[in-house]
């Protein structure tokens, strides 16, 4: 463990983050970062839900900006990682209900108001197939 990491780690301890958010934006172990805590005075004070201050993906320190809405994440790159990866825990607003022009199924689609097609095939089909649905 470098003098960096130990410096890091007493900081983000007095921010009152846990061992395992503290361990995850260092790249060590829990355990090692655990034992210095305890060796240095600087365990016994539970963390606060939530992590605020580290970025929800891969752990690292976040920056915030005054009079700006709250970062979750360090980059784009994580946000979406996140996102993919995460899907059941995001709340989603814009789910919409439809019928499909060409076959007339009925499906729901995330994030576009303006579908028309339930499928890729259903698309081609209707644009350049002509004809009714088989």
């Amino acid at each position: 463990m470098t003098t960096e990491q130990k410096l890091k780690i007493e900081e983000l301890r007095r921010k009152s983050h846990g061992y395992a958010a503290i361990a995850k934006a260092l790249g060590l172990s829990v355990s090692s970062v655990k034992a210095y805590c305890q060796r240095n005075g600087l365990a016994g004070n539970r963390a606060q839900s939530g992590d605020d201050g580290l970025c929800k993906e891969c752990g690292k320190p976040l920056r915030q900006r005054k009079g700006r809405k709250a970062v979750k994440f360090c980059s784009s790159a994580c946000r979406q990682k996140w996102w993919n990866s995460h899907q059941h825990e995001v709340k989603k607003k814009a789910i919409y209900s439809y019928t499909c022009a060409r076959c007339g199924k009925s499906f729901t689609a995330y994030g576009n108001k303006h579908r028309k097609y339930c499928s890729h095939s259903c698309y081609v089909a209707a644009r350049f197939g002509g004809g009714a649905h088989e």
